[in-house]
């Protein structure tokens, strides 16, 4: 992959949007070669473009349609790979080779510079899942690049069960580092059922339905959609619909930066973003089997 644009035009990410809870609908965005993997994204958008330090979101599946993203670069982010099925082969210029698998983590950690190629496994089974990512503050974000991988066991209550992949909640925790404080967890919600989630009131939360429906903070969040949840809340209410639901919850303190985001860089001022773009350029007409890197 390649970013042919020679003023790219960053996406102004700005912390404390939020005011009340409101509803994001996602747009579709083809993701990969010819035969593209459409994926739903709802963050960033126009009136939402941070929950703690989540800067991106997209939502997929279940398709036959195969995820094929060839080596393509990262900086100044961490990004989290989690599957409901279908498997994805994940290879990076830091020497790393995982098979990301439903109900585990992958978390790469872009620091200075990373690149890395996507590829679905061939299992034959619907690929299904979310790729986020998390924007590091200004003091991490120039660090060394690394994966870290953690399968979470399950927690149940009467009703639901939750898997807690990054920090911590219903009585359960990832030891999965991360710069800034966040959580992520995947819930399913029986049909009927009510959950509530105790949260801190200095988080910023998003809940994303990925299968069902659920009613959260009294608002009916369809699949695919997504409520941001301002700070000041105690808890999170979700009572899932007749057929059941399945959600990510995610949350995290506000970051308390404004980053710029274009293609895959994350940075903070425009000359940055444009010095990414020519780094990665350069590797791709020479290549030198080193990932892009912000000096």
């Amino acid at each position: 992959m390649s970013a042919p644009d020679r003023q790219p035009e960053p996406w102004q990410c700005s912390a404390g949007q939020a005011r009340q809870p409101f509803l994001v609908t996602p747009r579709e965005v083809p993701l990969g070669g010819i035969r593209a993997l459409p994926v739903r994204r709802t963050l960033p958008t126009r009136q939402l473009s941070l929950i703690g330090a989540w800067c991106f979101l997209d939502h997929y599946g279940p398709t036959e349609i195969p995820m094929s993203v060839a080596p393509h670069p990262h900086t100044g982010l961490q990004t989290v790979s989690w599957l409901f099925s279908g498997e994805v082969v994940h290879r990076d210029s830091a020497g790393n080779h995982a098979v990301v698998r439903p109900g585990e983590l992958n978390l790469m950690t872009a620091g200075r510079g990373i690149s890395h190629s996507e590829v679905s496994a061939a299992d034959g089974v619907p690929l299904h899942g979310a790729q986020l990512w998390i924007a590091l503050p200004d003091a991490d974000r120039h660090g060394d690049p690394g994966l870290s991988h953690f399968a979470p066991d399950w927690v149940d209550g009467a009703g639901w069960r939750a898997r807690v992949f990054l920090g911590e909640t219903l009585g359960a925790a990832s030891p999965v580092a991360t710069a800034t404080e966040v959580l992520g967890a995947e819930l399913t919600v029986a049909p009927g059922a009510r959950l509530t989630v105790p949260v801190r009131d200095d988080f910023e939360y998003g809940v994303l339905t990925d299968v069902g429906t659920l009613t959260v903070q009294g608002h009916e969040v369809s699949a695919g959609a997504l409520l941001a949840v301002p700070p000041g809340a105690e808890r999170i209410e979700l009572t899932a619909g007749a057929a059941g639901a399945r959600c990510l919850l995610l949350g995290g303190r506000p970051l308390g930066e404004d980053v710029l985001m274009w293609w895959n860089f994350v940075g903070r001022e425009h000359d940055e973003i444009v010095a990414f773009r020519v780094q990665w350029q350069a590797q791709i007409l020479q290549p030198s089997g080193q990932p892009v890197t912000s000096g």
